[in-house]
């Protein structure tokens, strides 16, 4: 599709980002199906494929793609990096759906990973994705520098542990039955949710050489854009079906737990998805980079999107 943006340094008028997007996704569907669990034993590397082939929408390669196009990072280190941060997200999903957590029998159209080949595996095979992220990251210096891949591994590491993904689904299971005030819930997605889509930025940035000022605009454009999606899975949750979301819908309401909905209502929360998308377009502005239309057209989709 093409989008009807005004012109400015985030215009997309011209740009055709589902080609754009069409293109990324091949890339990134092509190196994740030669990666991952080609050779695993004991049917490991069929639940791990299973959980991370044919489906999502991989939004967090897309960013890790887009910023990268944007400073004009490796090409090589960006595709490891976005295979890496999508395979963080897919071990994730598997032991977050398990029964000792959200317990949830659908993700992405089809029956969970545990539902389908046993908790057991599905343990291992979360654990085999987290480990297979950061192998990626760590290839030949002919293919990525040493020090590019450290910065790569050190980002990844620090969003998805306890300082971030691992703290807020942490502090999401002990919130729930319990009021959360707005900085208390958007302090927990951060972590939980937002800590992955900032690195996904930060990643992509890291696969060039880039000013202070420009990294601070993404981190932002990042931070905004974290908070907008959750804002907006909290009010599909409540609006769509499981057809169309893929999985389980109402699952954090009959769960107890806080979402922006139960704190602002939905008119509420949609009107603050709104604004979240203004504030990471006007950061995108404040980059002055040259070409950030895929992470303009990104942040259009996040807050546009029906699953």
């Amino acid at each position: 599709m093409t989008t009807d943006l005004p012109t400015s340094s985030t215009d997309t008028s011209v740009f055709d980002f589902q080609a754009w997007t069409d293109a990324q996704l091949q890339r990134t569907e092509q190196a994740l199906s030669a990666w991952v669990g080609v050779d695993a034993p004991a049917n490991l590397g069929d639940a791990m494929r299973y959980a991370v082939l044919d489906g999502g929408k991989r939004l967090r390669p897309l960013l890790v793609l887009a910023a990268a196009q944007a400073v004009n990072g490796l090409p090589e280190a960006a595709l490891r990096a976005a295979c890496a941060v999508e395979l963080i997200h897919a071990y994730s999903l598997v032991h977050d759906d398990m029964p000792c957590m959200d317990n949830d029998v659908l993700r992405r159209g089809k029956p969970t990973v545990h539902v389908q080949f046993g908790e057991a595996q599905a343990l291992l095979g979360g654990d085999a994705l987290q480990a297979l992220a950061f192998e990626l990251l760590t290839p030949s210096e002919a293919e990525v520098p040493a020090a590019m891949q450290a910065k790569l591994c050190r980002i990844l590491a620090q969003a998805a542990g306890s300082r971030g993904m691992a703290g807020g689904q942490a502090i999401d299971l002990a919130s729930v039955g319990k009021a959360l005030s707005e900085q208390e819930l958007r302090h927990m997605h951060g972590l939980k949710t937002g800590a992955l889509l900032q690195a996904s930025v930060a990643m992509g940035v890291a696969c060039a050489q880039v000013s202070q000022p420009v990294q601070q605009a993404l981190a932002r454009y990042a931070e905004a854009l974290g908070v907008a999606f959750q804002v907006v899975d909290d009010v599909l949750d409540v609006v769509a079906d499981a057809a169309t979301l893929g999985k389980t819908p109402g699952k954090d309401a009959a769960n107890d737990k806080p979402t922006f909905v139960s704190l602002m209502g939905l008119d509420g929360a949609r009107s603050y998805a709104n604004v979240l998308q203004q504030q990471a377009l006007q950061a995108l502005k404040e980059s002055c980079l040259t070409d950030v239309r895929a992470l303009s057209a990104l942040a259009h989709m996040v807050v546009s999107r029906s699953h």
